[in-house]
């Protein structure tokens, strides 16, 4: 049996320890944030935070982080409020949404570690993919996030998770859906 602690609440897997955390998370806990992209670690939709350092669970056995601490898109901000997520939203980042939630996990570990990260810094630390090519707004919203971070700049919310959607449409104006006649 593998234990350790999954967004801030312990879990044990009776699992293979060989078996990727990847698909423990998704298949064992049905944490779908991280996604399958690539299988070998390279393109990241699957990064998670694990003791601090960003990691791509596909490529990590549960047998080997017993007793860590591992946190995903989930556990981020139950309510969607995470300065990453506000910026990502705001700087308009995300296409698909695909690769978000493992780019919004390893720029999060960036954060913990430098609050103020350069272009170069961002583009060195951050290797995961995007097929959408997302990159230059990546850069803004994670120094966006940095600035939030550093409690010199707020950034709005929009809708709340699980918001009616005539209620989202008053918060933010652009989700007033369409009327009948406008089709």
């Amino acid at each position: 049996m593998m234990r350790f602690t999954v967004n801030n609440q312990p879990v044990e897997y009776r699992l293979d320890p060989a078996t990727p955390l990847l698909w423990a998370l998704r298949d064992a806990s049905n944490l779908t944030g991280a996604k399958y992209g690539c299988g070998t670690g390279h393109c990241g939709a699957c990064t998670v935070d694990i003791d601090g350092q960003a990691r791509r669970s596909c490529r990590v056995p549960i047998g080997t982080i017993e007793g860590s601490y591992v946190t995903t898109i989930e556990g981020l901000s139950h309510e969607r409020n995470h300065p990453l997520q506000l910026a990502f939203t705001a700087e308009a980042v995300p296409q698909c949404g695909f690769c978000i939630p493992g780019m919004i996990m390893a720029a999060s570990v960036l954060l913990k570690h430098n609050a103020d990260p350069s272009e170069e810094l961002i583009r060195r630390d951050i290797t995961n993919l995007c097929r959408c090519g997302i990159y230059p707004r990546l850069v803004a919203a994670i120094q966006r996030a940095g600035r939030a971070t550093r409690g010199e700049e707020v950034i709005p919310t929009g809708a709340r998770p699980g918001i009616d959607p005539a209620d989202a449409a008053r918060v933010v104006p652009a989700l007033v859906p369409p009327k009948l006649s406008d089709r």
